[in-house]
This record gives C-alpha cells, structure tokens and sequence, in this order.
C-alpha cells in the first residue's frame, strides 16, 4: 500500500502543479480579453488569433484544471444521498463512481481524442479563419486534460482504498458553497 500511496502523492503534485499553472492561465485569458477588447473600440483594430487565444487558454483552464478540482473533491456532485451516509459509505460511493463512471468515461475520451489531436499535428492544422492559430496546441490538451484526470481517479481511488483500510484518513464531506 506503500508504494501505491507515493504513486498517488506524486499525481497529486503533478495536478497541483498543473492546477497553479491554470491560475496563471485564468489572469492570461482576462488580461488578453482586455486588451482585445480595447484595442478593437479604442484603435478599431482586431485580429482572430487574439479571439482564438483566448479559446484555447479557456480549454486550457477547463481540461487541465478538472483533475485538480477532482483532487481537491470540489468537483460537481449531485448530494441526494451523500452528505446523509456515514464516511466508510462516502468512501465506497467515491470507489464505485470512480471505477464504474469517472474512469470508464475520462479513458475512453483520452483514446478517442488522441487520434485527432495526432492528426492535427502531424497536417499542421490551421484555423480556417483569415489570421487564425494553429488548431494543434488546443487539439492536444483534449487527450492530456483526460489523461490527467484519469490519473487523478486512480490517485483518488488508491486513496479512498487505504482510507478503508485505516491507512490513511480522507475528508470525504461535501463542503456546500458559502451562502
């Protein structure tokens, strides 16, 4: 369980990373946006690489932020049940969702996507519109963002498994926005 646990701490600091990295990449995307939008009223002057920038850092933030959200359980969750059950029952809830859903899911999308971010890089694809950004970058972080996420269930999963062996404690409670 030792060994398993490292694995897990060291995806987890990898997502920790990458979810730092989405921070810089949240101001990036703002201050890109501003300046976008004043240099089109102030100078009547725009450009669709700076509009396209923008979608690719927001794909950015969203497929390479999601694993950190995972780990750090703010993830979406529907509470009917949940935050009613004991915490061994959260943690075999979290252990059934992650093997029969999350996995399942984010596995498939990476195998999927791969191909076509493949493709895109190896034609060097383009925007089809006039002063547009290659399509490849963007295309590339479908394939990564599930990637990553998978990795963070298999993370969470050995973590929920040592938690029910009293290895190790994992808060598991749903913690609702402030209101």
């Amino acid at each position: 369980m030792t060994g398993l646990l490292s694995l897990s701490s060291g995806i987890d600091r990898l997502n920790t990373l990458l979810g730092r990295l989405c921070a810089f990449l949240v101001l990036a995307a703002a201050l890109i946006s501003a300046g976008n939008a004043a240099r089109r009223y102030l100078f009547d002057q725009s450009s669709n690489a700076w509009l396209e920038i923008q979608w690719y850092l927001f794909g950015a933030i969203v497929l390479l932020g999601a694993a950190e959200t995972l780990r750090r359980n703010e993830h979406v969750r529907v509470d009917l049940i949940y935050g009613n059950i004991s915490e061994r029952k959260r943690l075999w809830v979290d252990i059934v969702g992650i093997i029969l859903f999350l996995l399942p899911f984010t596995i498939t999308m990476a195998w999927l996507c791969w191909p076509v971010a493949w493709r895109s890089l190896v034609t060097g694809e383009g925007s089809t519109s006039a002063g547009g950004l290659i399509r490849w970058p963007v295309k590339m972080i479908l394939p990564l963002g599930f990637a990553l996420l998978s990795l963070q269930g298999v993370s969470e999963l050995i973590k929920r498994i040592a938690a029910l062996r009293g290895a190790i404690t994992v808060d598991t409670t749903y913690h609702k926005p402030d209101q």
